[in-house]
């Protein structure tokens, strides 16, 4: 992680943390480093997601870009794929999404795409830090007619919409699915989507009002989806993150069918029809180790990668694999898209459950599921920092994975978005992990708690 940027982009509380200013300067310098090689006047996107804060955010970024010189095009609400799928569609040099994503609304963020619709490297993420942070480069300032204009798109929903329904491959009727918004960006795109799929949809949480985004809906609460499934006798539930990236689903029994999952569903689908290049799926460090024992007994090569979709990306770009993602649910089919898109993987994984033509718990059981405890310990400033060299939670670390004998696994980590170090335990049972989880995160609490 970088000084301002975390594993998604820069993030904070809106107004507090992640101000005006900083959004402003943000723009100045990341329209510099994006757009210095070009010998025409810059033209940059950006789309938001329904937090109250948005707006204000908008408004200081567009400025910061327009202050050197750089064209805006303000898309309006949209998830954060439509913009990076719009990037290349309109043909801008860059795009930016105002987003924090699954977090709650005080929070919000800015990710920024380059032109081919990608998230920044690590290496021009630096160099935005260095101007922001240490002055490195000082940009400029434009006055008269150099000073960038605004736009409004009225069709950036609907181009991507269009996008998403060119990639159906089957007929979705004679299903009911049930579609969870999360009050966020979804919202505007998801009903229109659906309608038009041809399958029996309830769309839920999709009326945003500036506060309820991720407010006990979404794909980090599903509770809510879970209950509409079993009362409704749905096929199967989808949800979505407040800027629909993420995408996490529930069967016809109320079971959640996790990112891991998914990816398995996925990677096995596509090497029984002959697609799924070098049989590898990508997948972080943070994957079920049930997701490994189902590799494993499908003749499936996995790549494992740092925390970050981004970096499962990178994994994927290189080597030219089809499928990879996250559990939380960011899902990346490199060959139909940039990033995590989760009405992208709502769709495959509709397209799977027909072509199988059994349910969705069915379907889910292709891989086995170990228990996994992970425990989030709110850490002070610079708490985060100082993890990877306190000896008593190495220590901690080691005699969990003592105790576990080979048969799961720890992983203690500093959360990319978050003031969080998140403790994660793995193995058979279920009150040994809970038990080893809890020794960790108390030792990380007591050395560096908020």
């Amino acid at each position: 992680m970088g000084r301002l940027f975390g594993t998604d982009g820069v993030r904070g509380v809106a107004g507090t943390e992640l101000d005006c200013a900083l959004a402003m300067n943000l723009g100045r310098a990341a329209a510099l480093v994006l757009t210095e090689a070009m010998h025409h006047r810059p033209r940059i996107l950006i789309g938001t997601d329904t937090r109250v804060s948005a707006d204000m955010l908008e408004s200081a970024l567009a400025a910061g870009f327009c202050s050197v010189g750089a064209d805006v095009l303000l898309l309006g609400v949209v998830p954060t794929p439509a913009v990076a799928y719009l990037v290349q569609k309109y043909e801008a040099d860059a795009g930016a999404v105002i987003s924090a994503s699954h977090n709650p609304m005080e929070y919000n963020g800015i990710k920024l795409f380059n032109s081919e619709g990608y998230k920044l490297s690590d290496e021009l993420e630096e160099e935005i830090e260095a101007i922001l942070l240490d002055g490195a480069t000082v940009p400029p300032q434009k006055d008269g007619d150099g000073i960038g204009r605004i736009s409004h798109s009225k069709d950036a929903a609907a181009d991507y919409i269009r996008h998403l329904l060119g990639l159906v491959e089957t007929d979705f009727s004679g299903l009911r699915i049930a579609v969870d918004c999360a009050n966020g960006a979804a919202s505007v795109t998801a009903p229109l989507l659906f309608a038009a799929l041809g399958a029996e949809c309830d769309i839920l949480s999709a009326n945003p009002n500036g506060t309820n985004i991720n407010d006990r809906c979404g794909s980090t609460h599903l509770e809510q989806l879970q209950q509409f499934v079993l009362k409704n006798h749905c096929d199967l539930g989808v949800a979505f993150d407040g800027d629909a990236d993420r995408c996490l689903a529930v069967d016809e029994t109320g079971s959640i069918i996790d990112g891991d999952k998914l990816i398995a569903i996925f990677s096995h689908d596509m090497k029984q029809r002959g697609i799924l290049p070098e049989n590898t799926a990508v997948v972080t460090v943070l994957s079920n180790l049930g997701f490994f024992r189902f590799a494993e007994s499908n003749g499936i090569h996995v790549e494992t990668t740092k925390v970050g979709d981004r970096y499962v990306l990178e994994s994927m770009r290189a080597h030219g694999y089809a499928v990879g993602g996250e559990q939380s649910g960011h899902i990346i089919f490199l060959h139909d898209a940039t990033t995590g898109d989760g009405q992208l993987t709502a769709i495959r994984l509709i397209n799977a459950l027909k072509n199988a033509g059994c349910k969705a718990s069915e379907l889910a059981a292709v891989m086995p599921t170990y228990p996994q405890v992970m425990v989030n310990v709110k850490v002070c400033a610079d708490g985060k920092t100082r993890l990877s060299a306190d000896t008593a939670v190495s220590a901690a670390v080691q005699k969990a994975e003592a105790a576990l004998a080979g048969d799961g696994r720890v992983l203690v980590r500093a959360s990319g978005t978050e003031p969080l170090i998140r403790v994660m335990v793995e193995g058979k049972d279920i009150h040994t992990i809970e038990k080893l989880a809890g020794s960790i995160a108390d030792i990380v609490k007591t050395r560096m708690g908020a």
